[in-house]
């Protein structure tokens, strides 16, 4: 355990920090790398891009159950979803410079399919929670394995869908964005090359900021459990808010980048994608605890699993209708997520008191 509460919230600073401009680093090598190597829609591909971009996360997981600390760890992978939702609001305010909001920008069906992935995984975590005991095999629960079989079929079927849909346009909408999705990477490779950036010094910026990646992850979950417990706040709370916020910092960066890019269907899918990993690590978690976690899940677990669902089905009816309308710089959509989000938080606060 670290040392003084004096001492901590530096450390916690500084390992947000770390995880922010390393966790950009990762995404834009990473980026390079998958446009120079072609490894778009492959599925080796893009379970190089969830595990690399999610980095952070999955040194918290990995952090926390082996100091035992699965609260940290639940909260972190269920407060991730939904304060990873609340990037696109940030997103559709800061980095839409069109006149219409980021839905409406980066309406595709395959982006439904996406959002509709991540409220499976959800609906199953939730079910696997009620299962009892007596059906966990190996310290492994069923829900967690259908979980990870669920996001790898899901992931399959997305690739299949990004190249193929029995749909007019393949699934674009009219009106939204005039350039491919991946644009954003195609342009951060051009640039790279423009600028000699060979693929082995790609390659080494991977590697260092992944490394760097896993030690701040590390670095956040210790000093932040022990922060969580100075200050009496419950390992799940802390881990939902203040740890799920700084290990979101990176998604908000990059975000705004593709964004800024125009590539909207790229900012949105991003954070769908990585919300569909997240529920993976609760069997890895379990792994290394040697417990099953799913079946340890509490009301305030079940009740951020809701929250998730529910911000992530507003976005998903938003790339459907498309509303046209800006509210406050922001979609009408985007105004409801940051409004449930915000009274979500204190439903959570109010579970936990209880």
């Amino acid at each position: 355990m670290l040392g003084t509460f004096g001492l901590l919230v530096p450390v916690f600073v500084v390992a947000a920090g770390a995880v922010w401009i390393s966790g950009i680093r990762l995404s834009d090598a990473t980026d390079v790398l998958s446009e120079r190597f072609g490894l778009g829609q492959a599925l080796g591909g893009l379970l190089f891009l969830a595990i690399t971009t999610n980095l952070p996360e999955i040194a918290i997981t990995v952090s926390a159950a082996m100091s035992g600390e699965l609260g940290i760890a639940i909260g972190n992978i269920l407060g991730g979803i939904a304060i990873q939702t609340v990037v696109l609001v940030v997103l559709d305010v800061f980095g839409v410079r069109e006149d219409d909001p980021l839905t409406y920008l980066a309406a595709s069906l395959v982006l439904v399919l996406e959002g509709t992935l991540v409220v499976a995984v959800l609906v199953v975590a939730i079910m696997g929670s009620q299962l009892p005991p007596s059906v966990i095999f190996e310290r492994v629960a069923p829900g967690g394995l259908l979980i990870a079989a669920l996001w790898v079929a899901g992931v399959l079927l997305l690739a299949r869908a990004r190249s193929w849909l029995p749909w007019q346009e393949r699934g674009e909408a009219p009106g939204g964005q005039e350039e491919p999705r991946g644009v954003a990477r195609t342009k951060k490779e051009r640039d790279a090359h423009s600028k000699g950036v060979s693929t082995s010094r790609v390659t080494v910026v991977l590697a260092l900021a992944s490394a760097v990646t896993l030690a701040a992850g590390v670095a956040l979950e210790q000093s932040g459990e022990a922060i969580a417990g100075r200050i009496g706040m419950s390992g799940v709370l802390f881990g939902s808010t203040v740890l799920a916020a700084a290990t979101a910092l990176p998604e908000v960066s990059t975000g705004l980048a593709s964004v800024r890019l125009r590539d909207y269907q790229l900012a949105v899918s991003d954070i769908f994608g990585g919300n569909a990993f997240l529920p993976v690590l609760f069997l890895v978690a379990g792994l290394i605890s040697d417990q099953a976690v799913l079946p340890q899940l509490r009301s305030t677990d079940i009740y951020l699993t809701g929250l998730g669902v529910l911000l992530t089905t507003v976005y998903v009816w938003g790339l459907v209708f498309r509303p046209r309308r800006k509210v406050l710089g922001m979609g009408v959509d985007s105004l409801v997520v940051l409004s449930l989000y915000l009274l979500g938080i204190a439903g959570l606060v109010a579970v936990v008191g209880s």
